[in-house]
């Protein structure tokens, strides 16, 4: 029977938070009793994906599963609670609350802060650090008061400056960069590819400064002025200090520890200091001297610890400080010796500047060895390549760099030809023998693999490789839609198209099981609207939409709606021009010019739906369907009727086309654009469908996206006549509606679809499945039965009903719908806070 003894952790942060659960996960004989302190208000969460709170605002949502410890009654979890002591002779901690804590083992998690250079002014109002969801409250409520396209200054062109600069856009501010190095993340990447990111983050309308310091900030009637070393001079509405991380090392000096020579605690391989009781893990170990300031280093300090605690002998070995990111829509990667340090090491490299992509790898003097790399622009292969570090390469080192390379295909490289040994989940050392071992086991499926191994269960970047490892090994992977329906999306798309099933009731009675849940009834529903003309809230199909398709507009933040009528082409009248504006000024709507050349009217309620919509119908105009998963829009330039280089009439092309597929409902939302010309002013190369003009017709090109992971379009077909390019058109969109995912947009499609750009030119172009006429044959039932799904509701009072905001007293406004002023504009106000975002209705 082993004795009772207690642990105290300092700190609840992801690596605080891992340390308690290997602990917990080993300790079968339950030896210890674990008590965690933390300052912070909320228990740990993933600080990693802190950028992604100012998408949601949903503190619940970066919660490490796991974190209230409920249920096991040997952990107790102390929040707002700092320690402010250590005794080390006496064996205890006290707190700031009073708190007096005996320990037989004592492990700091502290992590780091961030640093703030002794700039003068940094200590005014306006400046803030990146480090917790309470320094984003704060940004978030200075970039409200300064307004949209105000200026923020980000001090520091790291990885947090980057996502900081990331984070200010999406509040609607004019980012500016700051960085002392000659590029950007100097500490990751090389002069070549720090370039290349230079390049790509100007841009995206931020402007960087490096190779320059800041001098000082000063107090200014609207902000502050930032003063740079080189005599610029930026009014701004915020400055944020992204320069970089200091360990958490107070507590450790103030008790006596020894620290590294640049700070932290120092620590032995086995994250001891030297107290004998006392470990330090994470950011404020340094571990043989070095700190680590990446998550996947910092959970083997805390497995090591949990280790050592229950008798074993781990220790910290060499430390992975890959790194794989996405960076403002910007692909970015380093792993391994990525500098090329290594004496007598070797460089292949690819640069593509008109791709935009960068790729270099670091082998052993006799090019056989891969050492490291660096990839910017496109990182796809970045999964295959980190584990491969210290091993032989499987084939040629250029082609695994090149664009038709991607790590794969000619090569042979896949993860079936890695080692055994390589690391595929860098973050809780999960290697590939581990997978495979796990595979035999009876794991077979991604969530059982992460489940047992925790692979891909962190930062996430890992999670492609165990697909393609159960691929590998012969496990057929499952292609259900959910646990109602067995098969794909794409079957059950076929299963509707042939069996005549024009109900989600009749189709899961037949094909499926139970009642159905929120991911099969908007998959359905957008099945039987894009197999017929039929109105998305007849009958039973109402029931099954979403929101925005269930009231034909797209919800906002504060319970309100907006309103886009099609505009095709960008083409508008005078007199639909006015109405619009007559319509906004009436009801007191908000107006913004969409993306994608509509009018977007904003601040609605449900009851006034119907009023604005029949004002807009009797002016002629329709539903512009900004709320469905269909064609959103047709941008276009002036084309040849007026532009001077203008080749063909791209305003004609654009209304054609967009009068063609409007209501055709898909997969994912589809966007459109036509420009005249080769200087391409409709920037249709980003688009699903782009179309361009030439001297002798019109090149296609398809499956370009923005959003989250941009996509340039690829070429499909060239110098195509009017007619043949919609016959193209045809036929690519009905074959991406019948066999896409659900909610996959057609740039991750044609990734998925085996063969390729080759194989979906063959399906449009030269009719290789013999389906071209069947693909043209529903295009054209979809022309004929189009109707405006506004003017439908319209002249039908059952449907009509629908839009009241309270169904036992119609006619009365909701009066948790409130807005505020802004800059002279009226936007949401969501709990007392005005609102920064709006939903995409381009």
């Amino acid at each position: 029977m082993f004795s009772q003894k207690r642990v105290v952790v300092v700190g609840h942060g992801m690596v605080g938070h891992r340390f308690v659960e290997a602990l917990r996960a080993r300790d079968v004989e339950d030896r210890w009793w674990v008590t965690v302190l933390a300052e912070e208000r909320d228990a740990a969460y993933d600080r990693v994906g802190l950028t992604g709170y100012t998408e949601h605002w949903d503190r619940a949502r970066l919660a490490l599963p796991g974190n209230d410890y409920d249920g096991d009654e040997r952990v107790e979890l102390i929040l707002r609670d700092r320690v402010t002591k250590i005794d080390t002779a006496g064996k205890f901690v006290t707190t700031v609350l009073g708190r007096r804590i005996p320990y037989d083992a004592l492990v700091l998690a502290t992590g780091s802060y961030a640093f703030v250079p002794p700039v003068p002014g940094h200590d005014l109002q306006n400046c803030h650090v990146y480090r917790t969801l309470e320094d984003l409250d704060a940004i978030r409520a200075d970039a409200l008061r300064a307004g949209d396209g105000a200026t923020g200054v980000v001090i520091g062109g790291g990885l947090l400056g980057l996502e900081a600069a990331n984070a200010l856009r999406r509040f609607g501010m004019t980012p500016h960069i700051v960085e002392r190095f000659p590029r950007l993340m100097g500490q990751q990447l090389d002069e070549a590819g720090g370039a290349l990111l230079n390049r790509m983050v100007s841009a995206l309308g931020i402007t960087v400064h490096v190779d320059v310091g800041t001098d000082s900030i000063e107090r200014a009637e609207q902000g502050v002025v930032v003063d740079l070393s080189d005599g610029t001079a930026i009014d701004a509405g915020l400055v944020i200090f992204a320069a970089g991380v200091r360990p958490r090392d107070e507590l450790g000096r103030a008790a006596g520890l020894p620290i590294a020579e640049r700070g932290g605690i120092l620590t032995d391989s086995g994250c001891r200091t030297a107290d004998p009781s006392v470990y330090a893990i994470g950011e404020v170990a340094a571990i043989e001297g070095r700190c680590y300031g990446l998550v996947g280093p910092g959970y083997t300090s805390a497995e090591v610890v949990a280790d050592r605690l229950l008798g074993g002998t781990a220790e910290f070995g060499e430390a992975d400080v890959s790194t794989k990111l996405k960076l403002l829509g910007v692909d970015v990667a380093s792993f391994g010796d990525a500098m090329g340090t290594t004496p007598n090491c070797l460089e292949v490299v690819v640069n593509d500047a008109v791709k935009q992509t960068y790729a270099k790898l670091v082998l052993s003097d006799d090019a056989a060895t891969l050492l490291g790399g660096v990839l910017v622009g496109d990182a796809s292969a970045y999964g295959m390549l980190r584990p491969m570090v210290g091993e032989r390469l499987p084939g040629d080192p250029l082609a695994i760099i090149t664009p038709t390379g991607s790590g794969s295909g000619a090569t042979g490289f896949g993860v079936g030809s890695l080692p055994d040994a390589a690391q595929i989940c860098s973050c809780n050392d999960v290697t590939k023998g581990d997978l495979s071992a796990a595979i035999i086991g009876g794991c077979t499926d991604v969530p059982a693999l992460k489940g047992c191994t925790k692979a891909g269960t962190s930062c996430g970047s890992c999670v492609p490789l165990l697909k393609q490892l159960l691929e590998a090994e012969g496990v057929e992977q499952s292609k259900a839609l959910c646990e109602h329906f067995g098969q794909s999306r794409a079957e059950l798309f076929e299963i509707v198209a042939a069996s005549g099933i024009r109900t989600f009731s009749g189709l899961i009675a037949r094909y499926g099981s139970g009642r159905g849940c929120d991911i099969c009834k908007p998959v359905v529903a957008s099945i039987l609207a894009s197999t017929s003309s039929d109105h998305i809230l007849d009958g039973e199909q109402a029931s099954l939409q979403d929101s925005n398709d269930h009231f034909l507009a797209n919800i906002q933040r504060n319970g309100s709606y907006s309103v886009v009528p099609r505009v095709p082409g960008g083409d508008i009248t005078a007199d639909q021009l006015i109405l619009i504006g007559e319509i906004a000024r009436d009801f007191g709507l908000y107006t913004k010019i969409t993306g994608g050349q509509r009018i977007d009217m904003f601040g609605a309620t449900v009851d006034q739906l119907p009023e604005i919509w029949r004002r807009l119908v009797d002016g002629g105009m329709e539903s512009g369907q900004a709320y469905g998963k269909s064609l959103r829009t047709v941008k276009s330039c002036v084309g040849s009727d007026w532009c001077r280089y203008g080749q063909q009439d791209s305003v004609q092309m654009a209304i054609d086309l967009e009068l063609r597929y409007r209501g055709l409902r898909a997969p994912h939302k589809i966007k459109m654009g036509v420009s005249g010309c080769a200087r391409e002013c409709a920037e249709a190369r980003g688009k699903d469908v782009g179309v361009i003009a030439t001297e002798t017709g019109w090149n296609l090109y398809v499956c370009g996206n923005g959003g989250a992971t941009p996509k340039h379009a690829q070429l499909l077909a060239g110098d195509l006549d009017g007619e043949t390019l919609v016959r193209y058109v045809d036929r690519f969109l009905m074959f991406y509606i019948r066999t896409a995912d659900r909610l996959q947009r057609t740039a991750p499609w044609l990734e998925s679809l085996e063969g390729g750009l080759d194989h979906l030119r063959d399906v449009v172009c030269h009719d290789s499945l013999g389906l071209a006429a069947e693909f043209e044959d529903a295009v054209a039932r979809h022309v004929d039965g189009y109707a405006c799904e506004w003017k439908a509701v319209l002249d039908d009072p059952d449907k009509l009903s629908r839009f009241v905001s309270f169904v036992n007293a119609p006619g009365e406004p909701d009066p948790t719908i409130e807005f505020t002023e802004k800059s002279g504009r009226k936007v949401p106000t969501v709990l007392g806070i005005p609102a920064i975002h709006r939903s995409e209705s381009a």
